[in-house]
């Protein structure tokens, strides 16, 4: 199994995970909101801490210009999220609660590309869209009051910021170190606003139903399936893997359906699919041997203006495109055998010059 594919795996793995929670998530509905999740990301640090020296991984300690992205992180993506999402309950209906987070894989799909400085790929955009409809189809919609618009609104801002603003920190610590610094500064900060917001019942001391919801959270929803989440995000992407976020609702249905908590209807079945197509659609990355206009348009502006394009990334050496120069220009045919003696493989000194990836995300490629 390619890395890709096994990023795919594990990042459908890992919102299979949180989504098939929500019934557990509402066993906490009477406990407190901020110091009941501080404790849950704090145990969830020290988890990942022990994890990491069991399997004997070293763990990247975060540089200073990591403290604001981890505190962003923290604040936005982990305690902000669940607030908002717990008391916009209060004032919505769940289905329209869950509808607005069916923005989120649109949200990732046009914002990250931007950030990233590239223009959003068309096909993950598409795939972003029915993902989203899928959502608002299986959550069927419900009403509610101004606040609990504004504060649906904030739940998918907050979920789409737990992958965006991490993108600079996989990047520098990995997943591993993101998700565990993230969980400690969440336990430590949400201990902190907890204890100030409600000094007298912040730390109400969990009954058993309460408790085992907690325990789940932690080792499973957390320690689990963060790593697995920022897994996949630093393989594919925040656009790409932001198309599996409309997993989590598929996930939680079939558990609210095993568990009898809601009764079936068909329009479920067409929200299955809406997602499903979403997340195949948005997933799929053009091959080689489908170049599209703008690749046409790059390879001509390369071989004919910019001659130091490639050089430039590797000085001293003599690249492939100045081979190719004088053929674009002529029409000749290449003297040099490029496929080499494999037949349909580059030769090794042209690997690093024709790697799709890199290259497509120098050129603004999607």
């Amino acid at each position: 199994m390619d890395s890709e594919r096994r990023s795919v795996t594990i990042g459908v793995l890992g919102v299979l995970i949180v989504g098939a929670s929500v019934p557990v998530t509402g066993m906490l509905d009477g406990y407190p909101v901020i110091t009941g999740q501080a404790l849950r990301y704090a145990l969830a640090g020290v988890l990942l801490l022990g994890w990491a020296r069991l399997l004997g991984r070293p763990m990247p300690l975060p540089a200073l210009r990591d403290v604001p992205s981890l505190i962003a992180v923290a604040a936005t993506g982990m305690i902000g999220f669940q607030a908002c999402l717990l008391f916009a309950q209060r004032y919505a209906e769940p289905g329209l609660v869950a509808a607005f987070l069916g923005g989120t894989p649109l949200v990732l799909a046009i914002a990250a590309p931007l950030a990233a400085g590239r223009r959003p790929s068309l096909g993950t955009v598409t795939g972003a869209i029915l993902a989203g409809l899928g959502i608002a189809v299986l959550s069927g919609g419900g009403a509610a009051r101004w606040q609990g618009l504004v504060l649906a609104a904030l739940a998918m801002v907050c979920e789409a910021l737990f992958t965006l603003l991490a993108v600079g920190l996989l990047d520098r610590l990995g997943p591993m170190a993101t998700a565990t610094w993230s969980c400690c500064v969440a336990g430590v900060g949400g201990a902190v606003a907890g204890t100030i917001a409600d000094p007298s019942g912040a730390w109400a001391l969990p009954d058993g139903r309460e408790l085992i919801a907690l325990g789940y959270l932690t080792i499973v929803v957390t320690t689990l399936a963060f790593v697995l989440w920022y897994s996949a995000v630093s393989v594919l992407g925040a656009d790409r893997a932001g198309v599996l976020v409309g997993l989590m609702p598929v996930a939680g249905l079939v558990v609210s359906l095993a568990l009898g908590m809601q009764d079936f209807r068909f329009s479920q079945l067409i929200g299955v699919a809406l997602v499903s197509s979403g997340v195949v659609i948005g997933l799929r990355r053009r091959e080689i041997g489908e170049p599209g206009a703008l690749d046409v348009e790059m390879l001509h502006d390369v071989t004919t203006d910019d001659r130091d394009h490639d050089r430039a990334q590797r000085p001293g050496e003599r690249d492939l495109l100045d081979e190719l120069r004088p053929v674009v220009a002529d029409g000749r045919q290449p003297e040099r055998d490029v496929h080499g003696a494999a037949g349909n493989r580059l030769a090794d000194g042209d690997l690093v010059v024709l790697d799709q990836g890199r290259d497509r995300e120098r050129l603004g490629d999607p």
